[in-house]
């Protein structure tokens, strides 16, 4: 069995998740921590009772240990360098989301990977839950015929504090690439452009826009809508987002916590101004686990198994596309073309 040999770059609390994970497998193990606060890595290394050296510098951890895997749990502003850092030097990376803070910096760290031949994959934790990948196989399967439409609200009211709270674009940076990559893989659909329109509402208290509406054109044919906001108080949406996607046949909905649920036209009975539909069951089959560690074995799998991952980079890139496309929308008001 493959051994991983594993650096941990950025030692906040996303890398206790991951230390979780690699705690439980046999064939991983810890050789380094990173941070550029050598105290914050000292002090995870006692907290969870590692034991192994640490660096303030991801280049001088590899020249000192025999790692073939880094961990890039860091802040996004640091993603791209830690990223080309560890795959230059021969490891494979997993890390989290986004790939990079511009669309030329994420295309940059795309050729390192094909330069290398090393794999790169993002964690992309709302992918595996039991509630999409039913809702995608309900769609992949035709119940609701051809779709034509996927829309997602997201509305939360989650008081940070901190770095979130003064971003520009908090919602659509930071939030919205999870709902974006999830309309990608519940459709199997890519988006070819985008019309955002991103503002701030009475009552935020964030400094920059933490609201925002897009409509992306969809590669099927389709048209997805998102509707949403990071300071609405009150009946708030799940952080799945609340969805509905129409077809030609019916229609589904999963609010990201309960079982989705479809209807579709009777087709045994008369057609009349409003049709009769059927409710249908919407079997869920996935095994998987859910959340990071559902994630975390995908990408574990895919390095023993000498193939892609589904969240790998030149599939994530994707997702990406879709933030930075609806972020220059929103500054240009014209529908971007991706």
């Amino acid at each position: 069995m493959k051994k991983h040999r594993i650096i941990v770059a950025g030692c906040g609390g996303m890398a206790n998740t991951w230390l979780d994970y690699v705690a439980e497998r046999e064939n991983a193990d810890i050789t380094a921590l990173v941070d550029v606060n050598l105290e914050a890595a000292q002090s995870m290394n006692e907290r969870r009772g590692l034991n192994v050296p640490v660096f303030s510098d991801l280049s001088k951890a590899l020249s000192n240990t025999d790692a073939n895997l880094v961990f890039d749990v860091t802040i996004p502003a640091s993603h791209k360098q830690i990223t080309t850092t560890a795959l230059e030097a021969g490891c494979n990376v997993l890390g989290e989301k986004p790939m990079a803070e511009s669309m030329s910096d994420a295309e940059e760290v795309l050729k390192v990977v094909q330069k290398t031949g090393k794999k790169y994959a993002v964690m992309q934790n709302r992918r595996y839950l039991q509630g999409i990948r039913a809702f995608r196989d309900l769609l992949s399967n035709g119940a609701i015929g051809t779709v034509g439409s996927i829309h997602a609200d997201f509305f939360l009211g989650p008081h940070f504090g901190g770095f979130r709270d003064v971003m520009e674009s908090p919602l659509i940076v930071d939030m919205a690439i999870h709902t974006f990559d999830q309309a990608r893989f519940i459709t199997g659909a890519d988006a070819v452009s985008v019309y955002c329109h991103e503002f701030n509402p009475p009552g935020s208290w964030y400094k920059g826009n933490a609201s925002a509406i897009c409509i992306f054109e969809m590669s099927n044919g389709s048209v997805f809508s998102y509707r949403g906001s990071w300071c609405a108080e009150g009946l708030n949406t799940s952080w799945e987002s609340d969805w509905r996607v129409t077809g030609n046949r019916g229609s589904a909905l999963w609010d990201g916590t309960n079982p989705p649920v479809c209807e579709v036209v009777d087709d045994s009975q008369p057609t009349k101004f409003m049709r009769v539909m059927n409710s249908l069951e919407v079997p869920s089959v996935w095994e998987g686990r859910e959340g990071h560690f559902g994630c975390l074995d995908e990408m574990f799998a895919s390095i023993e198994g000498n193939r892609l991952a589904e969240t790998d980079c030149s599939d994530n890139i994707k997702s990406l596309a879709m933030v930075f496309g609806a972020l220059e929308s929103a500054k240009t008001g014209k529908k971007i073309a991706l």
